[in-house]
């Protein structure tokens, strides 16, 4: 066994996977205690020294990983992402940037990758997004000519609003999530034009019941077929291991047979 696959080996353990995973979860609370200057000024050395200690030990495990895996390191998604943060981690305005200091808490997504069921949410939602650009396009489409029509009928009136496209389209946004959209909008230009009832409705039924409606459905879908697919994988893998067993006794069987 060479060196490279000792590493390989010594990663790919559990404990420290689930060691590493501790370490990420206690760079975030220190992250977290970062943002507060009491407790920053009580025991802040000791939260940076823990910081850097943390930072440390990401950078021997990207080192030893790209020892052990090579240029295969970089086709798995997971590792790119480390790399990464590690990288801007590493960056020398790092510590003077506070945005690039921050992105390191990001790190803390690497959670889903030994959770089965986060998993399986993230993979349903990559796997619903060509469906989803689709509905986009179709709201994006409501939205303009929503946006369209409100400006031509309103503006006047209500400038603030519905003065403009871009005012319009963030008013019916607004409208859409259901915000402040009866008392706060719709009733005040009620009171001015009487029937724009006739435009806010349909509008509402359009598009908070029906097209959000039709996004859940696209991701709860894709999260079903997710979890398929890796049900379908865990059984093949069962079947596979089954039937190798199977040929191993019939082997020893025959075996036995030739000897008699």
């Amino acid at each position: 066994m060479t060196n490279r696959e000792r590493v390989a080996r010594f990663l790919d353990q559990a404990w420290v996977r689930q060691g590493i995973i501790g370490v990420i979860l206690f760079n975030a609370v220190l992250l977290g205690m970062e943002t507060s200057y009491a407790i920053m000024d009580t025991a802040g050395p000791l939260i940076i020294a823990l910081d850097t200690a943390c930072l440390t030990v990401f950078v021997i495990e990207i080192a030893l990983k790209l020892y052990s895996q090579r240029l295969s390191f970089f086709r798995n998604g997971w590792n790119i992402f480390d790399f990464v943060i590690v990288g801007i981690s590493l960056v020398p305005g790092a510590q003077t940037f506070s945005v690039l200091r921050a992105l390191r808490i990001l790190r803390l997504l690497r959670v889903i990758s030994v959770s089965p069921s986060l998993r399986r949410v993230v993979e349903g939602f990559v796997r619903a997004l060509p469906g989803m650009g689709s509905v986009f396009l179709l709201m994006g489409m409501l939205f303009y000519i929503g946006a369209v029509m409100a400006t031509k009928l309103f503006q006047d009136s209500f400038p603030d609003w519905f003065g403009d496209l871009g005012n319009s389209a963030y008013s019916l946004f607004q409208i859409m999530t259901l915000e402040s959209w009866s008392m706060g909008i719709v009733r005040p230009v009620m009171e001015v034009y009487p029937y724009a009832w006739a435009f806010f409705v349909p509008f509402i039924m359009v598009t908070t019941f029906a097209v959000v409606n039709l996004l859940v459905g696209l991701i709860v879908n894709s999260m079903q077929d997710a979890h398929a697919v890796e049900s379908n994988a865990a059984t093949d893998a069962y079947r596979d291991e089954v039937l190798k067993r199977l040929e191993a006794i019939e082997q020893r069987l025959q075996a036995r047979e030739r000897v008699d």
